[in-house]
């Protein structure tokens, strides 16, 4: 139960604040223009573990492509992934998505009135439905993201660990008391603006900061240590091989081969090529599943590693460019952007399709072999696979229609509209500009082998 806000304590706080605000703060903010709860939702998503400047460009194209709430709702899983792309922490994606599916179903595309339903809609937290209300409709709700957290504990010298229940208490009592009757959108855009520019981590700029006369960590010098510090795990560290099979066709398309990872876990629901523990059985699952002539080579080059840091391990990748020679069979589906117009027949890639697509038994299974039939299921015809087989039927220009299987065949020249994580674009944007490993002869890249 969520105490209810009495009168403000410590009134001079907000009003000190809202002047410094008034002259300094930050007013041009794509979302502030227009600021509907749509608007303010989408961003302060964006805006979790993310700076702003990173976040303007993304919030602009996603509301270019989503301008409300019903086209969020319609738009597939893929399509806001992809945009989604190179910010990270993908499930808040994920939850946009789903967030928008219950709006429009259960409250016909209109965000609730209170702070309690606002907070029981997926991936929307306490602090979060308090600014989506305080900033759209003025309403006197609290907020705590992290540089509310890091003012307060300076200006009041609050203590321990700040994700502790019993400090935790504390953070929202005084957040609380300090929200303002008036002016509640300002004041809760300019608590944010301090921590961000003025109140920062690390060098906080006190001379410049309107809280310094009252700031405990000021006086005391402890901005070094305001607000205490989580207690961390040790950092792990895990490696992989990475299997980057590259695949020619006849028109001369570079395809690589991807799977949709699963939604719990790094990186879920977005494509990627598949990893393996060992080289070896990296290689022998390219034998295996994607299968070529008996006796055919596989020609395999070692590229640069990759090495991304997430919050708690960090991950060190060696891929492994495989050519494939010869027409590979594993989940042979081919995304492609759509040309104006929309669908293609089989075999062919106009709109999105999956040519020679699989059944319901063609997935790849939980342990990296084929489905629960062992093999391929039913060829589609006219562009589009079954239920559960893959991308499926036609689509409007530059749309991608929602990916249902679990693999395809990614374009390097004309990459599909779907959910990449940001090392796996980097990867293929450096890829499209090499023409790869040669596949036979004199012609053989330096650092290519045969397996």
């Amino acid at each position: 139960m969520i105490p209810p806000l009495m009168t403000p304590a410590a009134p001079w706080f907000a009003d000190t604040l809202l002047a410094w605000f008034a002259v300094h703060g930050r007013h041009g903010l794509p979302w502030q223009r227009d600021p509907t709860p749509y608007r303010v939702w989408v961003s302060e998503v964006m805006l979790q573990q993310t700076q702003v400047a990173t976040v303007i460009p993304y919030f602009e194209r996603f509301l270019a492509r989503f301008p409300s709430v019903e086209a969020l709702a319609a738009a597939p899983l893929d399509e806001v992934l992809h945009l989604w792309t190179g910010l990270g922490y993908y499930a808040r994606a994920r939850n946009l998505k789903r967030c928008a599916e219950v709006l429009v179903g259960a409250h016909g595309g209109v965000f609730p009135d209170s702070l309690e339903a606002v907070e029981a809609l997926p991936g929307i937290g306490r602090s979060t439905a308090g600014a989506i209300l305080a900033l759209s409709r003025k309403q006197r709700h609290p907020i705590l993201d992290g540089n509310v957290k890091r003012v307060l504990a300076r200006v009041f010298g609050i203590a321990g660990d700040p994700g502790s229940p019993p400090v935790l208490a504390r953070f929202w009592a005084r957040a609380r008391a300090l929200t303002p009757l008036q002016e509640v959108d300002a004041y809760t855009q300019a608590i944010m603006d301090l921590g961000a520019t003025v109140c920062t981590r690390s060098r906080p700029a006190c001379t410049l900061c309107p809280m310094t006369s009252r700031c405990v960590a000021a006086r005391e010098g402890r901005q070094a240590e305001l607000p205490a510090r989580r207690h961390r795990r040790t950092r792990g560290r895990r490696e992989a091989f990475l299997l980057v099979a590259e695949q020619r066709r006849g028109s001369g398309a570079r395809l690589v081969y991807l799977e949709r990872r699963p939604e719990r876990g790094i990186w879920g629901g977005l494509w990627a090529p598949p990893q393996f523990e060992q080289r070896e059985a990296l290689l022998e699952w390219c034998r295996r599943e994607l299968a070529v002539a008996p006796g055919a080579e596989l020609l395999v080059q070692a590229l640069a590693p990759i090495d991304h840091a997430f919050t708690h391990f960090d991950l060190h990748l060696k891929p492994l460019r495989v050519l494939c020679e010869g027409r590979a069979s594993a989940a042979d589906g081919i995304a492609m952007p759509s040309a104006a117009g929309g669908s293609s027949a089989a075999g062919g890639v106009g709109g999105v399709c999956v040519a020679d697509g699989v059944g319901e038994a063609g997935g790849l299974g939980e342990a990296g072999g084929v489905g629960e039939a062992g093999g391929l299921g039913g060829a589609c015809a006219a562009g589009g696979v079954g239920e559960a087989g893959g991308l499926g039927g036609a689509c409007a220009a530059g749309d991608l229609t929602e990916a249902r299987g679990r693999s395809l065949w990614y374009s390097l020249a004309a990459p599909p509209r779907v959910g990449l994580p940001q090392p796996i674009r980097a990867l293929f944007d450096r890829l499209a500009k090499d023409s790869g490993p040669a596949d036979s002869g004199e012609g053989r890249r330096p650092g290519a082998e045969i397996a």
